[in-house]
């Protein structure tokens, strides 16, 4: 089932990229970023050969947690299967959320927001490193509280499925759907380096989780958004785009004077300095910062 979801996620993806294509060169009648999708194509194309290359190895660690689950949630109804698909998409809203909050974790998420341009095919610039910034984990407890791996992995592929068609500038807002769905207003606010929408709206098919713990923002006219990083992104070469933050901890752990800076560096939020000036993403939105 799993594969079914991901050829028509490559579908959607094809489909909708031309789509928009057409529509910004005809109808808009605007340039099209050749070398960015050509960037993000060839980090869909890593991340291909990644998941092939570490197939098999996080899949038994979720058995394991099934065979030991405390209970189990029946997926014979439409009840069982809406309460699987609220606790993966809880998971993955937190997943989401250390993305931004945690910087090991920001260095394999942060492929995904270098891209300047905001676009379809920018679906396709997601993580080739997230065996080892951990993402697997925020998803483990769900089989150990009873919800079957293998429906664990299908809710997680159709979330990813849906949030293709969100990274568009094309789709305006989409009325009493915007407080309960993610759509592309919201999306285009998650991804926009504004700083009052720095690291907000991290829901994948519902924006509900944003609005109860706080992180939701809602696009404005009056502060139209701009994509992207802090530090834009410069290159479209897929090997440094991928590897830029990891090369940056590598060179902020050469120099850390304590155990405090080393976890600092590590796992405090992106921007963290051990002064306590580092430009993160809080001082940004305070104004303390005027690194954009």
């Amino acid at each position: 089932m799993s594969s079914i979801v991901a050829m028509i996620s490559l579908g959607l993806l094809v489909g909708l990229g031309l789509v928009e294509f057409f529509w910004i060169r005809l109808v808009r009648r605007n340039g099209y970023p050749w070398a960015d999708v050509a960037a993000s194509i060839g980090i869909k194309i890593g991340r291909r050969l990644v998941k092939l290359a570490t197939a098999g190895l996080v899949a038994p660690v979720y058995f394991w947690a099934w065979d030991h689950r405390l209970w189990q949630i029946p997926l014979k109804s439409a009840l069982g299967w809406a309460a699987a698909f609220l606790l993966v998409e809880f998971a993955y809203y937190w997943q989401h959320r250390m993305h931004h909050e945690v910087r090991w974790m920001w260095a394999a998420h942060r492929t995904h927001h270098s891209t300047n341009w905001f676009n379809i095919l920018a679906t396709s610039r997601t993580s080739v490193t997230g065996l080892i910034s951990g993402d697997w984990l925020f998803y483990l407890p769900l089989a150990w509280l009873g919800v079957h791996p293998l429906a664990i992995f299908l809710l997680i592929a159709i979330n990813l499925t849906y949030q293709i068609w969100l990274h568009t500038e094309l789709v305006p807002k989409l009325g009493p759907l915007e407080w309960v769905l993610n759509t592309p207003s919201h999306h285009r606010v998650h991804h926009a380096v504004n700083p009052r929408y720095l690291d907000t709206n991290y829901g994948g098919v519902l924006i509900v989780f944003d609005r109860l713990f706080g992180s939701f923002a809602e696009e404005r006219a009056d502060d139209p958004c701009r994509y992207g990083l802090v530090k834009p992104e410069s290159s479209y070469n897929p090997f440094v785009i991928v590897f830029r933050e990891y090369a940056a901890i590598a060179r902020d752990l050469a120099r850390a004077g304590s155990l405090r800076d080393i976890a600092g560096y590590m796992f405090g939020p992106p921007g963290w300095a051990p002064d306590g000036t580092g430009a993160t993403s809080k001082r940004i939105r305070a104004g303390i910062d005027p690194a954009i």
